[in-house]
């Protein structure tokens, strides 16, 4: 894929988002000068992010408001809208509108797919726009420096083959978080690969400058493990059951403990709880050699707590039958 007239009728793009102000400006204009098939799907703003779409000449999708949003959702009325305008597309660029795509990018992850016909989903480097900013954009950052080859699953940065998206049946809407691994899980049931490239790809602007703002984040992160463990537990792929036992270890097994022996032995108790220290102390000296923070290895404990209170989140939605709406954190 050399020349630009190729490319543009070959690969369409697919951004999603909702309130993301001027972050969807950049990401419009970071996508234009590769193609002119762009779908913009909007989940509900309430600031100009629709009448700028329209501005700049990217096609709007506007999600009903009656049914509750997810990415995944967004995403596949985004890829519907997309292949109806331009049915012939063999690739597909999903990407956040909180994202700018880097310079060469779509040619360099359509280049792969034309030449490894056994993988069916490319990404590559995702970086935060400013880590160090705070400690909340800092870890974002190192979540999204990930090993290069063959993965197991993508982020919501990706391209993906057309036809090998249709099959496999599009993201699971229900998701409100971690629909990426769960469609990545079903290509790769399908005999298809996924792989993430030395290249760099996309900016992120998580814009986390608040404790809040990162709780709902990990809650969120917690209710996804969840839904995983509760879709493939059961399966080889065990998916996320090893991450939800964390949660419920660190987050509720350890303090439930605690309390109850302060209740006949305070000072068992207070000892129980001595055991967060160690594990502190054992993170602290397995990561020296990588530069992680004192606050980082903190909040990833804390995190913990988080993930455990979305784990309750996702098993109330089974109890209850009700859908779980989207936890925001922005």
């Amino acid at each position: 894929m050399k020349h630009k007239e190729d490319f543009s009728t070959r690969v369409g793009v697919v951004i999603i988002g909702r309130n993301e102000g001027e972050r969807l400006v950049r990401c419009f204009r970071s996508l234009q000068p590769y193609t002119n098939r762009l779908v913009y799907v909007d989940s509900g703003s309430s600031d100009s992010s629709q009448s700028t779409a329209q501005a700049m000449g990217v096609e709007l999708v506007v999600l009903d408001t009656s049914i509750p949003f997810t990415a995944a959702r967004a995403r596949n009325a985004g890829f519907m809208r997309l292949m109806a305008l331009y049915p012939d597309l063999d690739y597909v660029q999903f990407v956040d509108g909180d994202c700018e795509m880097a310079e060469g990018w779509i040619f360099a992850a359509a280049d792969f797919l034309d030449a490894n016909a056994q993988v069916s989903v490319v990404c590559g480097r995702r970086r935060e726009k400013y880590p160090e900013s705070t400690v909340y954009n800092n870890m974002c950052d190192r979540e999204w420096d990930t090993p290069i080859g063959e993965t197991k699953a993508c982020g919501g940065d990706a391209m993906m083959r057309t036809k090998q998206f249709m099959e496999i049946g599009g993201f699971r809407e229900r998701m409100i978080a971690g629909e990426e691994p769960e469609l990545c899980l079903r290509f790769r049931l399908a005999g298809w690969k996924i792989w993430r490239i030395d290249h760099e790809m996309t900016m992120h602007d998580a814009a986390i400058t608040r404790f809040s703002q990162w709780w709902r984040r990990s809650v969120r992160a917690g209710h996804a493990y969840a839904e995983g463990a509760w879709l493939y537990g059961n399966t080889p792929e065990r998916l996320w059951v090893r991450e939800s036992a964390r949660a419920w270890l660190w987050g509720f097994i350890i303090p439930l403990v605690a309390v109850l022996l302060t209740m006949t032995n305070p000072l068992i108790g207070w000892m129980v709880l001595l055991i967060y220290v160690v594990q502190f102390l054992r993170m602290r000296y397995t990561l020296r050699n990588q530069n992680f923070s004192w606050a980082f290895i903190t909040f990833n404990m804390l995190g913990k707590f988080a993930e455990f209170c979305g784990q309750i989140k996702f098993i109330w939605s089974l109890l209850t039958r009700k859908q779980v709406r989207l936890i925001e954190y922005k």
